[in-house]
C-alpha cells in the first residue's frame, strides 16, 4: 500500500486523478495529514464517505503509538517511545525554551556509525525511517502537548544523511505550504561527517542549519572516537562544511562534546581553534551523557568553563549546550535501548 502520508501535494494530486476522482480532494487531504494532523481516514469528515473507504483500501496511513512518556521533574523536557507499525521502537524529546518548543527526532532504527559514546549505536542500524514516520513524531508530540512545535532537530537516534532521500523528503513536507510550515532556519539537521552527502546537501537550496558532531580536533582521536573517520578524513569534512556556508549562506554548528580526559585538554582547545577559526562556525560545548554500556566520564564543570573561554577568547563563537532530561535517560538511545532490555 502506498504511503499517503509521504506523499507531496502535487503526487496526492496524481493519485486523485488516478482514483477518478476531483484534483482539489487532494488539498482536503494535504490538510487532513498535514495541518490538522489526522490518525485516521474516518476523521476526514469534510471528504465523502465513499472516497473515505476507497482511501482505506489504497493507501497506509501511518500512526505512530506512543508507548512510554517521561517528564523529567528538573525541566519539563519530555521524552517519548514511539512504536512504528512493523513492531519497532524509537525516540524523540521535547524540549521548552523561552523562543518556544523544540523536537528532536529520530531518522533510523538504530545506527550504523559506531560513534564510541552514543548509546544509539549499540544495536547497530535496522532501517531508516520514511518521512511519514519522522513528521509523525513531530505530529504526536504536537498533538499531545497542545502547543505548536516552533524548531525541529534531527540530532535523535540514527545519522540523517545515510537515510538521504527520505530525510529531504520529510524536509520538503515539514516547511512547505499547506503542513505545520515550519521555518528552515529552524530546522537543524545533524550529521557525523558524510562527506558527499554534505555536498550534496549543499546543492538542495535549503535554508536549514548544518550541525557537524566534530567531537574531536585531530584526525587520530576523532578515528578513536568515531569510526566514520576511518572513511572521511577531519580536513575533508572540514572543506565541506566550508562548502555548505559557501553554497547556502548558513553558518554551521559544530558539536562537541567533552569527554573527561580524552578531547578536553589545553591542547585539544588549541588544536580546536586553528581548526576551525577560519570558519564562520559556532561551537556548542556538550559535557557527555555517561552510558553505562561505555567507561567515558563527563568533564569537570571547571574545566567546561575554561575550555569554552579559551575559545571565546580567540574570537569563536561559542555556548554550552543546557543539560536537559538527565533525570529520564535523556541520552540519544537510552529510553530505546533500556526498553529493549526490559523486553528481552
Amino acid at each position: 500500500m502506498t504511503d499517503i502520508k509521504s506523499l507531496t501535494l502535487p503526487e496526492l494530486q496524481a493519485e486523485m486523478e488516478r482514483l477518478g476522482d476531483k484534483k482539489f480532494r487532494a488539498g482536503q487531504i494535504y490538510q487532513w495529514l498535514h495541518e490538522k494532523l489526522a490518525d485516521e481516514f474516518d476523521e476526514m469528515s469534510s471528504l465523502p464517505k465513499s472516497l473515505r473507504e476507497r482511501l482505506k483500501e489504497e493507501y497506509e496511513l501511518v500512526r505512530l503509538e506512543t508507548v512510554q512518556v517521561q517528564q523529567s521533574k528538573q525541566d519539563g523536557t519530555c521524552k517519548f517511545l514511539f512504536r512504528l507499525p512493523d513492531g519497532h521502537v524509537i525516540e524523540s524529546v521535547l524540549m521548552k525554551y523561552h523562543h518556544g518548543n523544540s523536537v528532536c527526532i529520530s531518522s533510523q532504527v538504530g545506527c550504523r556509525m559506531g560513534c564510541r559514546f552514543c548509546a544509539s549505536t549499540l544495536g547497530g542500524l535496522e532501517r531508516g525511517l520514511r518521512p511519514s514516520e519522522m513528521l509523525d513524531q513531530i505530529y504526536q508530540i504536537q498533538k499531545w502537548s497542545g502547543e505548536r512545535v516552533h524548531n525541529v532537530v534531527v540530532m535523535g537516534t540514527g545519522e540523517p544523511l545515510d537515510n538521504y532521500d527520505a530525510l529531504l523528503r520529510f524536509l520538503r513536507l515539514l516547511t512547505g505550504e499547506g503542513g505545520l510550515h515550519i521555518s528552515q532556519r529552524n530546522v537543524t539537521v545533524s550529521t557525523c561527517g558524510i562527506v558527499p552527502r554534505i555536498r550534496q546537501l549543499a546543492e538542495e537550496t535549503l535554508q536549514i542549519t548544518l550541525a557537524l558532531s566534530l567531537h574531536a580536533s585531530s584526525q587520530e582521536k576523532r578515528k578513536s572516537l568515531m569510526p566514520v573517520a576511518n572513511q572521511y578524513e577531519l580536513a575533508g569534512v572540514i572543506d565541506a562544511c566550508r562548502y555548505y556556508f559557501e553554497k547556502t549562506g548558513r553558518r554551521i554548528t559544530f558539536e562537541y562534546s567533552l569527554v573527561g580526559g580524552i578531547n578536553d585538554t589545553d591542547e585539544d582547545a588549541a588544536e580546536l581553534i586553528r581548526l576551525v577559526k577560519p570558519l564562520n562556525c559556532h561551537i556548542n560545548l556538550i559535557p557527555v551523557n555517561p552510558i553505562k554500556e561505555r567507561d567515558y566520564v563527563q568533564t569537570e564543570r571547571r574545566k567546561v568553563v575554561d575550555f569554552k573561554n579559551k575559545l571565546e577568547k580567540s574570537g569563536i563563537n561559542v555556548s554550552i549546550r543546557r543539560e536537559l532530561g538527565r533525570d529520564i535517560d535523556g541520552a540519544c538511545g537510552q529510553l530505546r535501548r533500556s526498553y529493549m532490555d526490559q523486553e528481552r
